[in-house]
């Protein structure tokens, strides 16, 4: 999932490209370059990993790889919520019975 050799890889050329810019641009556009390679080489890590993963884009649901962890290829997560107010098991946000949002998730 995570490799580290490719992560010292990024980080080392990411070192050497700042390094670089810094000494052929002028001082305040070079510190620039060098603070803006140290902040989007981690984001473009983070996306082609998350991307393998299958965290990001539309799918994530179908994949897993999100917050909750990861879910099996066909299987759809059966949510439905309880509502504190009427005991109403629905799924949705609103109970339908007494239009409360207040309700619980059960799994």
């Amino acid at each position: 999932m995570f490799n580290y050799k490719t992560y010292l890889l990024f980080l080392g050329a990411s070192l050497a490209i700042s390094i670089g810019l810094q000494m052929v641009l002028p001082f305040p556009f070079g510190l620039g370059a060098a603070l803006a390679i140290f902040i989007v080489f981690p984001l473009f890590l983070r996306k082609r990993y998350m991307s393998k993963m299958g965290g990001y884009g539309g799918d994530s649901g179908s994949r897993g790889g999100g917050f909750f962890g990861m879910g099996s290829p066909g299987s759809s997560s059966n949510v439905s919520y309880v509502c504190l107010v009427c005991n109403n098991k629905h799924k949705g946000g609103t109970c339908p019975r007494c239009g409360s949002k207040m309700n619980r998730a059960d799994f």
